[in-house]
Parts: structure tokens; C-alpha cells; sequence
């Protein structure tokens, strides 16, 4: 990914916040471009936003990321986590040279001032307030374009920061949020630790980090949809089924707190807290249909049945073939016995892939109907076009749609949108 990062510092209480942002690579101070702040979760730091962040900026997006002030691990431990991450980067883009202004390495101090033992979700809020600030107050930004996304415990500070903010805030992205906490607080688990809630000590040892009993006494009242839901508007919230970290019933709640059709819920199959790396690309996929203000209309699972390849020299050509099924409220059905998706690899590269396939159902009048996809990568993304002869979708016919494949264990969902 070819984008530009620059470190920058701001302030909250005295002390020093940093982050770094990510620049379009085409960047020029004259414009004005959307702004995104992501805010990491618990014992992370800044680096573990540093690929989304890629991702937004290579959408035209100014990118922040930041560490939260006594939120990391130990400065030794942040060298590492950083290193390991870098590495794995690396390895990573090999193709793709990423270009920065500023390079990080073992020198790039990502933690921010602060004690972990005087940090709390509401410490963290006004952190997120003072780097809203600092990014609103650059001349490059655009004001009327700024989101709030965020990671786990980060996730839920977003969402909390979006309430207190109202309107300054155009959309609102929560991954995984650990909307669990207070509950967390009230059982004594906090952090992955065990302690008495009735004799609350006055350190909390979650064996990484420790955590004071300020922590626990500011969360432990906190009723998480009330704080959220002054908020209105549109959210995005991704969960993946297997979490066992945060529960998925946390988001599912959190959808119905919020108005209705405000909130979009996308449950991520076979994931748990956190990515591989496929799950990572469909995922940011997602919240750029999301940013784009595109409705997901379909969610198609496919289950795959066989496969066929034939080789022809440095050409080799694969065959795979599918069945699934959709369930929403456009359109309810299966896919016809068989799909197919035709790949074609020379020396190795995909060099052409197209999938074709047949839907039977009914559409969300409850009328028996078919819908016909064809979908094939459009340079930047998947362009399906879709063929029915419902009444209904008939809209679809001409739509200029796009689709992001999410990855699963031995099975993948095709999301179109509109």
C-alpha cells in the first residue's frame, strides 16, 4: 500500500498523547479530505491500527491512530509488540513498498504518557476528545466528514466519545466492542483478572498491565447503552460469532439500543476477537461500503461442493464449483445446484476470476422469483451484476453494485450492496 504516515503529538491534561496519521499518496495540504480517528483496544498502542489506517488512506481518507495515555503495555513491551507487527508487514508487502515520511522502527516511540494505573474508559474518552480536536483543527480535514472507529475496549471509548459529540461526528465504526466491561467490573474480571468486588483492591494485576481501582470505580455503575445512545448517527458494528473475549450479544443489543436503521450489524462467521488476515481484508471492505453510504441487500452463503483444475503449460485453469444460500429481507432462497467460479492463474498470478450463479426463492413481498449473479473483480472492488425477474428488485437490474467476499473456515459469504 503506497500511502504516507507522519507522527503527531497533542495533549490532554498535560500529558502527551501520540499517534501517527496516514495520507492519501497523491496528499496536497490545499484539499480538504475526509478524516477518520481509530482508537485501539486494550494494552494496544497506535501500530495496531497501522494496516486499517493504510486502507482508509488509499481510499482518499486522512487516517489517525493514537495511543491512549497509560492504555499500553510497558514501553518494552510496545518495542516488541511494534517489532513483531513491523516484521510481519514486511513480510507482507513484499510487492508493495509502502512510502513514509517518517519510518517506524525499535526508535518509534508509540506509547503515550500516563500511568496504567490512572487510566480509565473515561480517561480514554478524553483522549479521544483531545486527538478530535487536534485533527479538526488541521487545515486538510474536512470537518463535516469525520469518523470514530475502534478496536475492542477502543471501540466502545468511540462509541461513548460519538455520544458526547453528536453531529460533530458523521459515522460511527465499532469492531468488537467490549461493551462487556461494566459487567466485567461487577463480576471482578476485569482485564482477564480475578479479584473480590467486595474488597476492591486498590491495584488491579490483569497480568500484563495494572490497572488502578479508579478503573473499576468509574465503569462499574455504567449502563453502556444508555451512554451510547444519545448518539444518532449511522453506526457500523462488527462482530465476529466465535468471540470469547466479548460476547456477541453485547452487539446484538447494542443494534436494538440504537434507532431503528440506524445501526448495521455484520456478524462475521467462524471469527473470533480479532482477524486473520483475510478476515482483515473483507472487513475493511465492509466499512468501506459502509464510509461509501452503501445498503447491504444481499448476504450470500456459499458452500463449496467440488473443484476442477486443468493445467495447459503456464496456465492453469480451476473450476469451482458452489451452492448456498441467502436469507434477508429482499430476498430469501438457495443457490441453484451448481455455481460456478472460474479462475485462471498464469506463472501463478490470478489473472481472471468470474463467478456465476443462480438464485431460487422468494423476494420480500413473499414472491416466488430468481436472481441471476455474475460477479467479477472491477479493478477496486467486486462488481456483480445481478439479472431477476422479481418486481420487487427490479431496481437491481440496473443497479451499480458492488460486493465484498468475506472469509470463512471452508466457507465464504458473498455481501452485495446498493
Amino acid at each position: 500500500m503506497d500511502v504516507k504516515k507522519q507522527l503527531f503529538t497533542c495533549n490532554r491534561g498535560g500529558l502527551l498523547i501520540r499517534g501517527a496519521q496516514y495520507l492519501p499518496m497523491d496528499f496536497c495540504p490545499d484539499k480538504c479530505y475526509p478524516a477518520i480517528i481509530v482508537s485501539h483496544g486494550f494494552t494496544g498502542n497506535y501500530s495496531d491500527a497501522e494496516d486499517f489506517c493504510k486502507d482508509f488512506a488509499e481510499w482518499g481518507y486522512a487516517a489517525f491512530a493514537f495511543s491512549f495515555c497509560g492504555g499500553s503495555r510497558p514501553a518494552e513491551d510496545c518495542e516488541k509488540h511494534f517489532h513483531a507487527q513491523t516484521m510481519e508487514r514486511q513480510e507482507r508487502e513484499t510487492v508493495a513498498q509502502t512510502v513514509c515520511d517518517v519510518h517506524g522502527s525499535l526508535t518509534e516511540n508509540v506509547r503515550s504518557e500516563g500511568d496504567t494505573r490512572d487510566m480509565t474508559i473515561w480517561t480514554e474518552v478524553e483522549d479521544l476528545l483531545a486527538v478530535k480536536e487536534y485533527v479538526q483543527g488541521l487545515p486538510y480535514t474536512d470537518n463535516d466528514n469525520l469518523v470514530l472507529s475502534g478496536f475492542s475496549q477502543g471501540g466502545f471509548v468511540s462509541g461513548l466519545a460519538a455520544a458526547r459529540c453528536g453531529e460533530e461526528i458523521g459515522k460511527l465504526i465499532m469492531i468488537f466492542p467490549a461493551l462487556c466491561i461494566p459487567d466485567h467490573a461487577r463480576r471482578g474480571c476485569l482485564g482477564g483478572a480475578c479479584y473480590d468486588v467486595q474488597q476492591i483492591p486498590d491495584e488491579i494485576d490483569c497480568g500484563n498491565i495494572v490497572l488502578g481501582r479508579i478503573f473499576h470505580d468509574t465503569v462499574v455503575e455504567t449502563d453502556p447503552y444508555l451512554e451510547l445512545s444519545p448518539y444518532k448517527g449511522p453506526v457500523l458494528i462488527l462482530h465476529g460469532t466465535e468471540d470469547r473475549v466479548v460476547d456477541v450479544s453485547y452487539s446484538v443489543r447494542a443494534q436494538a439500543n440504537y434507532e431503528k436503521g440506524q445501526c448495521r450489524l455484520q456478524l462475521i462467521r467462524h471469527m473470533g476477537h480479532g482477524f486473520h488476515e483475510g478476515q482483515q481484508k473483507s472487513a475493511a471492505a465492509s466499512m468501506r461500503q459502509f464510509l461509501d453510504g452503501r445498503k447491504e441487500i444481499l448476504a450470500i452463503r456459499i458452500v463449496i461442493t467440488r473443484s476442477e483444475t486443468v493445467e495447459e503449460g503456464n496456465i492453469r485453469k480451476s473450476d469451482i464449483y458452489f451452492t448456498g444460500y441467502c436469507d434477508t429481507e429482499y430476498f430469501q432462497g438457495a443457490v441453484v445446484p451448481e455455481g460456478c467460479d472460474r479462475q485462471e492463474y498464469v506463472e501463478g498470478v490470478r489473472t481472471r476470476i468470474r463467478a456465476e450463479y443462480t438464485l431460487l426463492g422468494i423476494d420480500g413481498s413473499g414472491v416466488s422469483c430468481f436472481i441471476h449473479i455474475v460477479n467479477q473483480w472491477g479493478g477496486d472492488q467486486w462488481r456483480p451484476v445481478i439479472k431477476t425477474d422479481s418486481h420487487m428488485l427490479a431496481w437491481l437490474n440496473d443497479a451499480e453494485l458492488t460486493a465484498v467476499l468475506e472469509d470463512g473456515k471452508g466457507e465464504l459469504t458473498v455481501r452485495v450492496f446498493a
